[in-house]
């Protein structure tokens, strides 16, 4: 066990993927709570709505069709945060000119695309089964594959995943006309975490440049391989699972942890346990046993409150376009960050201090994560009439 003491008094402890500190606050959990709460999700949705601009077979915003899709359907998001194509803007760095230190600005292309889980409107992936689940992951690696640079590290492996993962008619999408830095994969999930649609969904933004939570990470990651000759989180991995305290549940490939920084009451790191740089690393064996880790995290926050639980989720791995000592040093995690607290209805905020000073949280990690060990079994709503 950590040490007893931190279960009572207030301490900071130190990420090392950022470089960051943060508060924790263990005895504010005893607080009332007279605040704003989330009304629980308790809608029963269709398994297709006709108005929604996701489900097959439905028209789009901008006016374009879906195909009747079966599993996973990937697509140029209508309002993409990036574009391929923009005006030039090239300003001149110059380093007498107070102007140009300190109102600085760069250019970003890209592409944005969007990515559904499954046909049905209803489900999420706590609802869906590891096969149903898998399609979403190879569907991942072919984008990821077919977006690297011909240069890049990994192009030999990611040719291999391409191989050996059969192509999906509707999951397949075009190379950007320019090389792209970096590829986030991520997922809103519920209206808490500003999704606007709750069709089973995901996003995948490439950019041109690299984003700055991957960008720390990997500078740290860097930092540590050079000091110690080992990777960061390798040796995490096997200090978290020596310690036991914050572990979730693990498979052979992956360990599912709530991290000893975790900002988020019920955060989550899905780990490699051996070096993979990106998913392309994967072997056939290892893309289903990430399918068992997502599902097995979904699943518990779902369980955890009884309801479709809110978080947003991302993988970080090596970027699009690097150099060999990028790869080398980066190593495959997906994070969750799940803003519940208390119950199905209160939730945290990141405000006040977190925002003037510095992230703040209540209940420690070691007690998140043997509330969320406790809430594994079948999905609640199964067995609801």
């Amino acid at each position: 066990m950590p040490d007893q003491v931190l279960d009572d008094i207030s301490h900071r402890r130190y990420n090392p993927l950022i470089g960051s500190w943060l508060l924790v606050s263990p005895h504010r959990t005893k607080r009332p709570w007279q605040g704003q709460q989330e009304a629980p999700s308790k809608i029963k949705l269709p398994e297709h709505d006709p108005k929604c601009y996701l489900c097959p077979g439905n028209t789009r915003a901008q006016g374009d069709s879906n195909p009747e899709y079966e599993n996973t359907f990937a697509f140029v998001n209508d309002y993409s945060a990036v574009k391929e194509e923009q005006q030039e803007y090239n300003p001149e760095v110059n380093k007498d000119d107070v102007a140009s230190l300190l109102l600085q600005a760069q250019p970003v292309t890209g592409r944005c695309y969007v990515l559904t889980f499954s046909a049905k409107h209803d489900l999420t992936l706590a609802d869906m089964t590891t096969q149903e689940i898998l399609p979403v992951i190879q569907t991942w690696t072919r984008i990821y594959a077919s977006h690297l640079s011909l240069s890049h590290p990994l192009k030999a492996e990611a040719a291999q995943a391409l191989e050996r993962i059969p192509p999906n008619p509707h999951g397949e999408v075009e190379p950007p006309k320019r090389q792209l830095r970096y590829m986030q994969i991520f997922e809103n999930k519920g209206a808490a975490m500003g999704c606007s649609n709750p069709h089973p969904h995901c996003q995948v933004w490439t950019t041109s440049t690299l984003p700055e939570e991957p960008g720390k990470e990997l500078v740290e990651m860097t930092k540590y391989h050079g000091g110690h000759g080992r990777h960061l989180l390798e040796d995490y991995v096997k200090l978290e699972m020596e310690k036991g305290e914050r572990i979730v549940w693990q498979n052979d490939a992956f360990l599912v942890v709530c991290p000893w920084w975790a900002i988020w009451p019920f955060e989550v790191l899905i780990i490699a346990k051996r070096h993979i740089r990106a998913i392309v690393d994967f072997t056939d064996e290892e893309r289903l046993q990430f399918t068992e880790a997502i599902q097995e995290v979904t699943r518990r926050y779902d369980n955890l409150f009884e309801t479709s639980f809110p978080y947003s989720s991302g993988i970080h791995q090596a970027p699009l376009d690097c150099t060999k000592d990028e790869a080398e040093t980066s190593w495959f995690h997906m994070h969750f960050y799940p803003p519940l607290l208390r119950s199905a209805t209160v939730r945290k905020f990141l405000v006040g201090y977190e925002l003037m000073a510095e992230p703040q949280r209540d209940i420690t990690p070691e007690q998140a994560a043997a509330k969320l060990r406790d809430c594994g079994g079948e999905l609640y709503r199964k067995s609801l009439g």
